[in-house]
């Protein structure tokens, strides 16, 4: 399985110190395992503070940047979470659940 992590938008405020400041990010991860796929969205806000030590200016902002700051705020559990959402996602694809028929009476 690969997964890849893409920010499809940022929201940004500007404060006193900084102007572009980002505060929500929204991206998709998608998964894929041979000819299946799947995606989950997602939206992650994060504190403004300024003084943060790995401040990175709008200018220099790279997806992968704002991909770790993702990773990080939702934590190993929520990373692997949303992993397991998408594998379910594909393993119902690969492997599609029963869904009951409504059969006519035999009477």
């Amino acid at each position: 399985m690969t997964y890849t992590w893409t920010i499809t938008n940022l929201y940004t405020i500007d404060l006193p110190s900084e102007a572009g400041y980002v505060v929500t990010a929204i991206y998709v991860v998608e998964g894929v395992d041979g000819e299946y796929s799947a995606s989950l969205n997602g939206m992650q806000q994060f504190e403004a503070d300024p003084e943060k030590p790995d401040f990175v200016p709008y200018e220099d902002l790279t997806n992968e940047i704002v991909v770790g700051w993702v990773q990080e705020a939702l934590g190993e559990d929520g990373v692997n979470n949303t992993y397991a959402c998408i594998d379910g996602m594909i393993e119902s694809e690969k492997n599609p659940p029963v869904s009951p028929v409504n059969t006519p009476l035999p009477w």
